[in-house]
């Protein structure tokens, strides 16, 4: 008989690191770590569903944090990925952590941490793309709002810059892909859900939920991109390396008909 099981969590960090505490301290031999939205049950393994406890989990990540610094940093990039696969991946890549003395997270010989680390980096190349990438449109209730789609789940990684940099500023980000987005009410950013019908893209047609004024310093913008642009020097196949077209639809200087 096999004893393996799938465990069973959230969807949260904290929920995933609350399931690897389980896993060691019930020495449960894990046939895999799904979260409840995607989960699978295996063909021949049980599977065992993990309350997410905030202690747990944070007991496991400074444990974590002890051994590097910069192996936890790689592990939750990692894990923002949303890659099929990455809680049994990641929970490989811990295991080897906690059971060797030496850097095993700079062994990129190894498979795991070869992985996590690529994953690791291509989240990060995504949180600075969207950091400058955004571009806000003034609400009528006196709100900036931007619309995102990322490839990966990088808005727990873009809050802290963008509260630093609009401090002032009332603001919403909401990833489109994944339904939530930040808000900062000018003291602290909380998560929220909205129900959008449709994407806010930058579009020539003025928009019901944006001012006048808005509508009219965004068609500014693009007029003056266009001007500044002299076609015979433009490379596109370079321009769009450094500016990918998945992102053009939320650019106000390419504003769509």
């Amino acid at each position: 008989m096999n004893d393996a099981k799938n465990l069973i969590y959230d969807g949260t960090f904290n929920g995933f690191l609350t399931a690897i505490f389980s896993a060691f301290d019930e020495k449960i031999q894990v046939a895999n770590i799904q979260n409840e939205f995607t989960a699978q049950q295996g063909l021949f393994s049980d599977f065992e569903e993990v309350y997410t406890d905030d202690e747990k989990a944070k007991r496991v990540w400074t444990g974590i944090q002890k051994k590097s610094k910069q192996a936890s940093s790689s592990l939750y990039f990692a894990f923002l990925s949303e890659t099929d696969g990455i809680e049994l991946l990641a929970y490989y890549y811990i295991q080897k952590l906690f059971s060797h003395k030496q850097k095993v997270h700079l062994n990129y010989a190894d498979d795991i941490v070869l992985k996590i680390n690529q994953l690791a980096k291509s989240v990060g190349r995504e949180k600075h793309r969207m950091e400058a990438f955004v571009r806000f449109q003034m609400t009528k209730d006196g709100i900036y709002f931007a619309n995102i789609e990322p490839d990966f789940n990088v808005l727990p990684l873009i809050s802290k810059h963008f509260k630093d940099r609009y401090a002032d500023q009332q603001w919403i980000i909401y990833d489109v892909k994944r339904k939530y987005g930040l808000y900062y009410n000018l003291k602290i950013v909380e998560t929220i859900s909205l129900e959008l019908n449709k994407a806010h893209m930058n579009s020539i047609h003025s928009n019901d939920a944006f001012t006048e004024e808005e509508h009219d310093f965004q068609q500014l913008w693009n007029d003056y991109f266009k001007s500044t642009n002299i076609k015979s020097r433009i490379n596109l196949k370079l321009h769009t390396q450094h500016v990918p077209k998945r992102y053009w639809k939320y650019l106000s200087e390419k504003k769509a008909i």
